[in-house]
């Protein structure tokens, strides 16, 4: 779409973060029921665009930690 203002998404930090991405990416494309999501996939599947779920969800997981604390 010209002229629109596209956020971008930063790649994931955590394993965990990168699986929750992929889940919300299911359900807002559909093959996935979203009640099953619960917490952060939830969340990220209302407020993010499909696009930003799509870059979250195919980053590497090689190197990252299982969560942002570890």
């Amino acid at each position: 779409m010209p002229g629109k203002a596209r956020e971008k998404a930063m790649p994931a930090k955590s394993k965990a973060q990168q699986k929750a991405a992929g889940a919300a990416l299911a359900a807002k494309r559909g093959d996935a029921k979203q009640s099953s999501l619960k917490g952060a996939s939830r969340e990220m599947e209302k407020s993010m665009s499909e696009d930003q779920l799509e870059e979250l969800a195919s980053t590497k997981r090689k190197g990252k930690p299982e969560h942002v604390g570890d």
